[in-house]
């Protein structure tokens, strides 16, 4: 249903940027994807523990309305901590997300699992690190490898538990059949397979002639895939357009959000699950007519509008079908502002550095939970938690016990945070977060401390740049340090010489860790990870 509406200091190195994961050799040699079986009959067998409290209260909740809760996540694409003014902006107006910010939970230490976009969105939707899942950087087009479909989603848990579920976005875990969101527990998508930047358009090539060969094998066109509801085809994806152009990259958002409003008043009678992983605020950046020129800061600004728009959508659907109070909306972003864009970026607030690093910027996120009637309104969670949450706050929610559902053996990284949620504890469930780079363990986090390792990371070389092109960064290196994060956000203080228990204690966690999950900068493999999907 497309509309035609319109458009420390540091030793300095070579900076390779992060990680691509490119189109493979022919000479590599790969599986073919497996296919779920035995364990989505874990998922639809009954469950062998109790549920916890929370859970049996949600239950009962659930009970009294008739039908389980709905759960709404929209999920943008680099967009900044100082992005919406309920966590700072004062020149870009988000009334809508400051308007549920205000009737719900604002997330002031709410994380991504690592900063850049495929891995991050495998956490999310799979409760794991991305390690644990095999899942590294951002896959290219015609990459051949993607999240695994034996890996349990959020719409995989809720798909079996009756839910309708649909994803509006991008989805970059895998571009190829096998390994679509329709693979993984996604009734529906409309979206792109993976970045908008992946173009014959990007900012590399972006002042090359049009006849230029080597600008079209930079990248191949970009396609918009949509699942077609009826037809031979009904429930398998079909490209939509098969080259995506700049006028439909200013229509983006505004068909996402049309097609999440037309989800809600198609399956109003029965619980659904729906993501919408918004392709902007990622370069190259593109905004409809009716936002151009509206905000303070320009053209990045004018997306962040037209993203507030989109959720504002979403929410007057929810009142129109009579489902906000039985409807949890979450709110948040993959990863940090890609700072070298520098107009066309985001602003990381307070926090150093931004997307690409394991520094506050790249990884800490604008989030909001609202759910009135189980979110106390106007409340803030100073807590540390994050994206890996989602998938066992949302299966509490509903009153399932995600461990009994998986089994013993499926490990899995996020706690359920319905207990913050709820105000019943300021605790997070975490004794630590971890942040990885790839496979390096770079820094962890136990409380308001944030350990540091030696480790490189990207930093601009001097000033963002203008108009869609960016500047340099340069490879820097630390030589780790310890960072008290309350009195400290912007991990300029080292204090590890003062703090040396807190040193070791977190040293300990991190041991811990990497026995689970690797570090190849110690060229450590973990004991409990697990493939990736791939396909020939």
């Amino acid at each position: 249903m497309l509309s035609n509406a319109p458009a420390n200091q540091s030793r300095m190195r070579t900076n390779p940027g992060f990680p691509i994961v490119a189109p493979f050799a022919p000479s590599w040699s790969l599986p073919a994807v497996i296919r779920p079986a035995a364990l989505f009959a874990l998922l639809l067998a009954p469950l062998a523990a109790p549920p916890t409290a929370q859970a049996e209260d949600a239950s009962a909740d659930a009970a009294e309305t008739g039908r389980p809760p709905n759960v709404v996540i929209v999920f943008c694409d680099d967009m900044g901590y100082g992005d919406a003014g309920f966590s700072g902006a004062t020149d870009i107006a988000t009334p809508h997300l400051d308007a549920l910010a205000k009737g719900g939970m604002k997330f002031t230490h709410f994380y991504a699992a690592q900063a850049v976009c495929s891995a991050s969105r495998a956490a999310l939707l799979t409760g794991c690190y991305p390690n644990r899942v095999g899942v590294s950087g951002a896959f290219g087009p015609e990459a051949k490898v993607g999240l695994h479909p034996d890996e349990v989603t959020i719409a995989d848990f809720l798909k079996t538990r009756g839910y309708a579920t649909a994803i509006f976005g991008k989805w970059h875990l895998g571009d190829e059949p096998g390994l679509f969101p329709t693979d993984q527990g996604f009734d529906e998508w409309f979206g792109l397979p993976y970045s908008n930047d992946m173009w014959p358009l990007h900012p590399r090539y972006a002042h090359m002639p049009d006849a230029r060969a080597d600008r079209k094998r930079g990248y191949p066109p970009l396609p918009l895939y949509e699942t077609p509801l009826e037809g031979e085809n009904a429930g398998v994806p079909q490209v939509k357009i098969a080259a995506v152009d700049k006028p439909d990259q200013a229509l983006l958002t505004t068909w996402n959000a049309e097609h999440a409003v037309d989800f809600i008043n198609r399956k109003k009678d029965e619980p659904f699950f729906l993501y919408v992983p918004h392709s902007m605020p990622h370069v190259p950046i593109f905004v409809s007519d009716k936002f151009a020129g509206k905000s303070g800061r320009g053209l990045y600004g004018d997306v962040i509008m037209e993203i507030d728009w989109s959720v504002g959508q979403i929410v007057e659907a929810l009142e129109k079908n009579d489902l906000r109070e039985n409807t949890l909306i979450v709110f948040t972003s993959d990863n940090g502002p890609w700072l070298s864009y520098g107009t066309h970026g985001g602003d990381a607030g307070p926090f150093r550095e931004g997307k690409g690093t394991t520094w506050e910027g790249g990884q800490r996120e604008p989030t909001l939970f609202y759910m009135p009637g189980t979110i106390p309104a106007g409340t803030v969670c100073d807590a540390p938690c994050g994206a890996i949450d989602l998938l066992p706050t949302v299966a509490d929610l509903i009153g399932e016990d995600l461990r009994a559902a998986l089994g013993d053996d499926r490990v899995i990284d996020g706690k359920s945070i319905l207990p913050l949620l709820k105000g019943e504890t300021k605790e997070s469930p975490h004794e630590a977060l971890l942040f990885y780079w790839g496979r390096e363990l770079q820094a962890i986090r136990s409380g308001d401390w944030k350990l540091h390792f030696p480790h490189g990371y990207r930093s601009l070389l001097s000033g963002g740049g203008r108009h869609g092109t960016p500047s340099a960064y340069m490879n820097h290196f630390t030589d780790g340090g310890l960072y008290h994060l309350k009195q400290n956000p912007s991990e300029t203080k080292n204090v590890a010489d003062k703090n040396p228990e807190v040193v070791a204690r977190l040293e300990k966690l991190a041991e811990e860790a990497r026995r689970s999950l690797g570090d190849s900068r110690l060229e450590m493999q973990g004991e409990e990870v697990r493939p990736i999907g791939r396909v020939k």
